[in-house]
């Protein structure tokens, strides 16, 4: 099981969301922002930031660092870590299962990530075998496309998915994520698109875009009156 680290919003959660962090980066990354998107006392979460594991990457010179996959490139061309992404999207599966364990169901799971991470969180959602309540992919692309046909799985063909880029990106250009929303949404997928003036980060009106999004997705549970 990845180390992960964990924030709950209020006691007994009833969602999750398992937010993967970007290249060289650790699950401390992206801890801070959850108050900015749910206040005290809103809703009861758990979110779930994993470490990746050290790993050396080839676009850095061999260096190791948390990686969720070797990258060899950011060209839709390069070759792609395929025993990378397998290796990782079993560890997701791992804590997608424990949250089932702990009591919250698939259909109330969002998987998240940034660059790498939302790499990630688009791999897998497509070929998990369950429904799952949405997915984050930002800044990010839709890696593994020639093994897509094979693998996906139809259990979460409807799942609404959230893509956000930056317009100034010079790490992923946005014409990666453009090209991966276009082929997802050619597949008949839903794809909300958002696109800032930022770099390759987040900003404070995707926070906000990203708030509204999940809870969306994860609408408040109502509690079941006995007569």
């Amino acid at each position: 099981m990845l180390e992960t680290i964990q924030v709950e919003t209020a006691a007994k959660p009833n969602a999750a969301v398992i937010w993967l962090h970007g290249l060289g980066a650790d699950g401390h990354d992206f801890e801070p922002i959850v108050p900015e998107i749910v206040h005290r006392g809103e809703r009861a979460w758990r979110f779930v930031f994993p470490n990746a594991p050290v790993r050396p990457v080839t676009i850095n010179g061999g260096m190791a660092m948390r990686a969720w996959y070797d990258l060899k490139g950011v060209d839709r061309k390069a070759a792609e870590d395929v025993a990378g992404f397998r290796d990782t999207d079993a560890q997701i599966r791992q804590l997608i299962a424990r949250e089932v364990e702990r009591g919250i169901p698939t259909h109330r799971i969002v998987l998240a990530g940034f660059s790498q991470g939302g790499a990630v969180s688009l791999y897998t959602s497509v070929r998990f075998p369950e429904a799952l309540a949405g997915v984050l992919g930002l800044s990010c692309y839709f890696p593994r496309e020639s093994s897509f046909s094979a693998e996906r799985a139809p259990a979460n063909d409807a799942t609404p998915i959230f893509m956000a880029h930056g317009q100034g990106d010079n790490v992923l250009p946005m014409a990666l994520g453009v090209y991966s929303r276009n082929f997802l949404k050619e597949h008949g997928y839903t794809v909300e698109w958002h696109d800032y003036p930022m770099a390759h980060a987040v900003c404070a009106a995707e926070i906000a875009d990203i708030r509204e999004f999940l809870f969306r997705v994860l609408p408040q549970e109502t509690a079941a009156h006995s007569i």
